[in-house]
């Protein structure tokens, strides 16, 4: 199921984000679209290697690191490095998956794709259209945030971004790989540990019922964990 997470980053930072964003050189999608693609994806990108998708992306990472949510929920091993898009002027991409092992060029490193995620970063009122659909068990969910605010999905979801109609839709996107590959077994580990962080201050320091369920969950996650 798609999970918000609010405030990735706070305003001012989106507004610092926005003025280098705002007169970036953005280039075609297709420069990086897989064959498959081709013919669903109409958007402008980043070039990844320039040193505002480099910088930009470094920021991300390390405001994920301080958000104790995400770091819950995705409990990642790995982030494939931030990238940055921008659909504007009917720009849309349709009906996808997301490739499940994708290498980190220069790096000979690869990171499977258990979670994706979405960072908006123009305000709603900004452009029209541009939602993020995403199918889920229970429906289709659509997804439209403040700038700021991140939605995070599992990459076998099938999703797709509405054509943007008006005004333009900024966004950075990446991909996680878990800890814990089993999406079944990481939402079990994140209800355990809300559980516990919501417990946590109604209770006397030491409390043995509480030090039961932390030794749970983190035994259940040494037994789950592949690093």
């Amino acid at each position: 199921m798609p999970m918000v997470i609010a405030q990735v980053l706070g305003k001012d930072e989106v507004r610092q984000f926005r003025a280098r964003l705002d007169v970036a050189d953005w280039q075609d999608g297709l420069k990086t679209a897989g064959t498959l693609a081709r013919g669903a994806k109409r958007n402008l990108q980043l070039d990844d290697d320039s040193e505002l998708a480099v910088s930009l992306g470094n920021h991300v990472l390390r405001r994920l690191g301080d958000t104790p949510l995400f770091v819950s929920a995705a409990l990642p091993s790995r982030i494939y490095p931030p990238k940055f898009n921008c659909y504007t002027g009917g720009g849309t991409y349709g009906a996808h998956i997301d490739s499940a092992v994708m290498q980190i060029p220069g790096t000979g490193i690869t990171v499977r794709s258990d979670l994706s995620a979405t960072l908006f970063l123009s305000e709603p009122d900004e452009y029209d259209g541009g939602e993020l659909e995403i199918d889920s068990a229970s429906g289709r969910q659509t997804i439209k945030l403040h700038a700021g605010d991140m939605v995070l999905y599992p990459s076998t979801s099938l999703h797709r971004v509405a054509p943007v109609t008006r005004g333009a839709r900024i966004a950075s996107f990446f991909w996680i790989e878990s800890l814990v590959g089993d999406e079944g077994r990481r939402a079990l580990l994140f209800e355990l540990d809300r559980t516990i962080q919501s417990l946590t201050p109604s209770v006397p320091d030491g409390d043995r019922n509480l030090l039961r369920l932390t030794g749970i969950y983190h035994n259940l996650l040494r037994r789950w964990a592949v690093t």
